[in-house]
Parts: structure tokens; sequence; C-alpha cells
């Protein structure tokens, strides 16, 4: 029997890419979808200018949208969050002290304390996390984050590395358009040139980082104590984080070691996990945003390009930032919850 699921913010770029993931699911079924005001009441099919390379699901065109409202979201075991900040930051804790469960990709909370960060495939033991959460808060629902996009991205080759002692790690992204939403990089912007900063995005990649690979000891969550920095830059890709890395190891580390490090690194047995879970590639141009950011059907993470360095290693990595940056993100997270029995 499926589980009904509910899409906060279905009509927009992340929503879209949930609907897409969601239908099918061999465990979830859609049954409501929510958006703003001006959009409620709506059939799906109206409301959402759809812009994902796939016609809309039969299932959900006709739906009607709903309010983002507790009193309005009806039945539903699993709500997937895809909420403006601004929105969920005044919404999700009304919807978990109403009962309902949260997978979010919302950026807001995603530090506070009580609330679990969580990739899957590298810290699922975090989710443990939400025994706190509900004792502090008194919710009967639940609220669980993934990260940014780009941290998703670097964060799973840096786990695959954790053996040799993490000691300094730097990043410059090159990050593709749509991470900013349809309409947050003009072209006259983007076309034919490079923006060498995206707001507060450095920030979250050099938090979230640290605390992804930190230790949960059943109360609280410390964090890693390896320094990391980033560079963010906006570049005229459509789809597709490509991220440089520079990482220095308290151990020695070859460039074959770490190559069959990421290789592998484990994935997990959940119905969207990809296998393998990092792809890595022999030639040094890649990966590539057009050539590889749908590797592992998009949910996968690609590195190449690895070289020693005098410190340590250097490579590039990429992952589809709508798709396992993002939806899939949040859709794994889905997953993880239910297998461990928060539904």
């Amino acid at each position: 029997m499926s589980t009904p699921v509910g899409i906060l913010g279905a009509t927009g770029a992340v929503g879209q890419r949930l609907v897409q993931l969601l239908d099918p699911h061999p465990e979830f079924e859609i049954a409501t979808l929510t958006a703003s005001d001006a959009s409620a009441g709506k059939p799906y099919s109206e409301a959402a200018k759809w812009r994902v390379d796939a016609p809309i699901p039969e299932s959900v065109a006709g739906m009607e949208i709903r309010p983002t409202d507790p009193d309005a979201i009806g039945e539903a075991d699993l709500l997937f969050s895809s909420l403006p900040s601004t929105v969920g930051e005044r919404i999700e804790p009304e919807l978990c002290e109403a009962g309902y469960v949260i997978s979010s990709n919302s950026s807001n909370s995603r530090l506070a304390e009580d609330v679990p960060l969580v990739i899957p495939e590298v810290n699922a033991d975090h989710v443990g996390l939400l025994e706190v959460q509900r004792d502090e808060r008194g919710w009967d629902g639940a609220l669980l984050k993934n990260p940014n996009c780009s941290t998703i991205t670097v964060v799973p080759t840096l786990a695959a590395l954790a053996e040799f002692g993490l000691k300094d790690v730097h990043v410059a992204t090159l990050q593709a358009v749509s991470g900013a939403g349809y309409s947050g990089v003009s072209s006259m912007e983007i076309i034919d040139n490079v923006i060498p900063h995206i707001g507060g995005e450095e920030e979250k990649m050099e938090t979230e980082s640290r605390r992804l690979l930190g230790t949960f000891d059943g109360a609280e969550v410390e964090w890693h104590d390896a320094p990391v920095a980033a560079s963010c830059n906006r570049v005229p890709t459509i789809d597709g984080h490509l991220e440089n890395v520079w990482v220095e190891c308290e151990e020695d580390l070859s460039i074959a070691e770490a190559k069959d490090a990421m290789r592998e690194c484990p994935s997990l047995d959940l119905a969207h996990s990809p296998d393998p879970l990092i792809e890595v590639f022999e030639e040094p141009d890649r990966p590539q945003p057009r050539l590889d950011r749908m590797v592992g059907e998009g949910m996968a993470i690609a590195a190449g390009g690895t070289r020693e360095t005098p410190e340590g290693v250097q490579y590039n990595c990429l992952a589809h930032n709508t798709i396992r940056g993002a939806a899939g993100a949040s859709l794994l997270n889905g997953e993880l919850l239910l297998e461990e029995g928060y539904l």
C-alpha cells in the first residue's frame, strides 16, 4: 500500500522536479499539492508553468492546488517542502505542530541544533536527532532538512576521503543558472559572463559541510573540525553544478587511493539510491555538465580530473543541482524517514 504524500510549493522549479520523481514511485503516492494563494483552487496543469523536460504526469495534471495551510492540506503521511525560505520559516513549524512529518529542501532552519541536516549516504544516523526535536518542541510531526545543492555536490566526495583524515578543504564552484530559479538571473547578466558571487552560498557550503561530516552522539551533532573555504560562481550552464576541490588530509593520499575511495563509497538501498554513489572518470576533462549531469539518472555524483598537489589532491565533482541537489535529495530523505519508521 502506497504512503500518501504532499508537495508544498508544487508549482516552483523544485516542486515540479518532485512531481516528476514521485510519479510513479514504488512507495509514495501524491495525495496533495500546495502553492501560493494565487494558485490555490486551480488545476495543477494550469497553475504550474511546467518547465521540466517531460510531460506533466496525467495523475496530477487535474489535481486541485490547495493552500499551504495546516487546515487545508488533508491526508498525507509525509510532506515534501520546496517553499521559499521566508514562507518555510513560518509554515513548517505550524505543520509539524499539526502532526505532519516534513522532508524539506527549504534553507530555513538547516543549522538549527535539533533539526537533522542529512545526506542519507553520508550521515543517515543523524535522523535520530528527530527524537530530540520531538522531545524539546513537543511536536507529533517532525522536520528533516537536506543541505544546499552545492554542498550536496561536494560532501559525498569528502566523506569518501574522510578515512584519510580531512585537514583542510577549499572549493570553487561553477553553478548553473537553474540554481537561482527561473527568474533568478537575467539573460543580460549571465550570457557571455561569469558572476563571481552568489549571496550566502559560500557560508552555506562552509557550515553545512562541517555539520554533515560531524558525529551524532544521540543528543547533539559535533561538527567536523576541518575548515572549509568556498568561492561560488554563477556560470551560463542550465543544469549541473561543477566544483573544483582541493583537499589536504592528515595522512598521505595518492591519486589512486583517492579514486578508489570515491568508487567504493557505499550507497544505500533506498528507492532512488544511485549505484554507484560516485562515478569516477579517468579522463582529465571530465566530468562536464552537459555530458555528465545525468549520471545515475541525475542522482549520482560525478568526479574526475584527480591530481596530486603539494598539500594533497585536487579533483572536480559534479551533480545535477535540481535533481540530486534539491528535489532528489528531499525525496531520498523521505525514503529514509519511511525506512527508519518515522512515517
